[in-house]
């Protein structure tokens, strides 16, 4: 799994390529406890080229999720595959993320 990220206010958007799963989830952690230190609020996730989510992976997304909400902020997801889709259905998880086709889309529907 490769993260790469950018911030534009309290928006971090975070690009994450490759199947995640427990090897990987401290490298997506830390990046976004950097975007948390520099005040970001709302987390948009690129995950177009995630074909995998592991139960490591689900609850990083719970734990930025519980993250955000702390300081109202929320997670958006962005280009979610279609295995990813039925991961998320199959745990529950799904209702809890809001996912979008594009990241201009996704940022559009923080600022409301």
């Amino acid at each position: 799994m490769k993260c790469s990220a950018e911030q534009h206010g309290q928006i971090a958007i975070i690009n994450v390529k490759g199947d995640v799963i427990l090897d990987h989830v401290e490298q997506l952690q830390k990046l976004v406890d950097q975007h948390i230190a520099k005040q970001a609020r709302d987390f948009v996730l690129e995950v177009s080229e995630v074909e995998f989510i592991g139960s490591a992976g689900l609850e990083a997304l719970i734990r930025l999720q519980d993250q955000c909400s702390d300081v109202l902020g929320q997670v958006r997801l962005v280009g979610v595959q279609e295995n990813v889709s039925e991961i998320l259905r199959i745990t529950r998880l799904k209702p809890r993320f809001d996912s979008h086709e594009t990241v201009d889309l996704a940022i559009k529907s923080l600022q409301v």
